[in-house]
């Protein structure tokens, strides 16, 4: 099956606005990771967010529980906006390569 470019160009708005409903979709959605039986809990949106980082205090000393959970989250977080400013680099590449075809 061939995919006509002029087909594509028609539907750009199509997809351009199914991809703003997705933006603004995805920080609603939510899941939870778990490891260790329960004792560790981690619980992302769409946008690769965490929203909650949960350690079970018989894990850990109890005082640092908090301050291990804050690390945790941030160096999440740091990790995801890495991962997606990477692939939006790379889609501009791949977008401005196909603009030169």
């Amino acid at each position: 099956m061939d995919i006509n470019p002029f087909d594509v160009l028609k539907n750009m708005k199509g997809i351009q606005e199914n991809m703003k409903r997705m933006q603004e979709i995805l920080p609603t959605i939510t899941a939870t990771g778990s490891s260790g039986a329960g004792m560790v809990e981690v619980t992302i949106n769409g946008k690769f967010q965490v929203l909650d980082v949960h350690i079970d205090a018989d894990i850990v000393d109890p005082k640092d529980v908090q301050t291990l959970q804050v690390l945790v989250s941030s160096a999440f977080n740091d990790a995801s906006a890495k991962i997606q400013q990477k692939i939006q680099s790379e889609g501009l590449r791949y977008a401005s390569s196909f603009g030169q075809a």
